[in-house]
């Protein structure tokens, strides 16, 4: 157990990013929210999953919609507790806790809002691992957790709460709801009790975010390397740099779905790498060959600074550099590569394993 002031934000939010993707939402929104509502309301304890009484109930919550929508309708955090509080009227009890489901720059930093104002701890965990874009991606699916009762409201004070026949239904329902919510909206889904939560959540989500946030600023601030040093946190590594020479992108059904093509640069002169994305990137394909695609984690980042860049943020002329990093272990089952791998997004090609974790 520990306490988590404003001065932990920042590496909070920017480690976050990373693990989150490309998708996750902005982590300078995300920052921002959670500071006003620490301010407001002082600290946020963050428990271990093993702290976490049996019994406790615990109620997550996150922004769904298009980071592109996110970055013009920019969220108040009312959201956030519009949805815990019309949870807690579906389920008939209050919230003990809160958790992250996804990591991300604003998903990571949303629960902080939800905790500070509700008075609650938070978990140190959360239900992917990294981002991913529908809301039945999540570890708690493959547990046989039931996304609703769910609810999501918006900033005009708007809530709608379903109960749905499983959590690929919750997921196609509440993507129509939050289109007409302007593309962006706040919920709060996948209750689950402390037991549940030890068995089916990522333990030590916020903690790592936090340590490769560190490792990105420490290293900037001794003129190092930055992406090696995250990437030393990750257990991953660079598969690629260049110059971001094409972006081509939209926002359609609730995400913002395209590719970016990279020039290479340094070591990867003369090659090209492709990222395709759907609010988060999904397969990475160097000279026409796949190097890194979903469940495993590929992450951009700006060469120079090390800053993550999401997908909403590629932009033409931009130097990064490109990480792969090996997904949690359960995600590289046969039930998580059907709920999650690159058979879903309908791509053509095998998952192989990124190097470096347990298959």
């Amino acid at each position: 157990m520990r306490e988590i002031t404003a001065d932990n934000l920042p590496d909070l939010a920017r480690g976050a990013a990373v693990l989150g993707t490309g998708g996750g939402g902005d982590p300078f929104v995300g920052r921002l929210l959670a500071q006003q509502a620490l301010k407001r309301n002082g600290p946020v304890t963050l428990l271990d999953l093993d702290e976490t009484d049996d019994e406790a109930l615990i109620v997550p919550t996150a922004f769904m919609g298009a980071p592109t929508v996110m970055l013009e309708k920019l969220p108040s955090g009312d959201e956030i507790i519009g949805a815990m509080r019309a949870m807690e009227e579906l389920l008939g009890r209050k919230a003990t806790h809160t958790v992250s489901i996804e990591a991300g720059g604003l998903n990571s930093m949303s629960p902080f809002v939800a905790a500070a104002e509700a008075g609650i701890p938070l978990i140190d965990a959360d239900g992917m691992g990294r981002a991913f874009p529908e809301l039945q991606m999540l570890l708690p699916t493959l547990g046989g957790v039931q996304a609703s009762p769910m609810a999501l409201a918006d900033e005009r004070g708007n809530s709608v709460t379903l109960r749905t026949d499983g959590n690929a239904w919750a997921e196609r329902l509440a993507r129509a709801a939050t289109v007409e919510m302007g593309c962006s909206a706040a919920v709060s889904l996948y209750a689950l009790t402390g037991r549940q939560a030890k068995d089916h959540l990522v333990p030590g989500t916020l903690t790592l975010c936090e340590r490769v946030g560190r490792a990105i600023r420490e290293a900037r601030e001794g003129h190092e390397d930055p992406v090696t040093a995250a990437a030393r946190v990750l257990g991953g590594r660079t598969v690629f740099t260049g110059k971001i020479s094409d972006v081509r992108r939209t926002t359609s059904g609730g995400f913002a779905r395209g590719t970016a093509r990279l020039a290479g640069l340094d070591a990867d002169t003369g090659s090209a790498l492709e990222l395709s994305f759907q609010n988060e990137n999904l397969v990475a394909t160097r000279d026409g060959e796949v190097v890194v695609s979903v469940p495993d984690l590929i992450c951009v980042l700006d060469t120079d600074s090390g800053e993550p860049v999401t997908t909403e943020t590629l932009r033409y002329g931009l130097r990064v550099s490109v990480l792969g990093v090996p997904c949690d272990p359960r995600w590289r089952t046969p039930e998580g590569l059907a709920l999650a791998g690159p058979g879903y997004f309908g791509y053509a090609h095998d998952y192989v394993p990124f190097p470096g974790a347990e298959v």
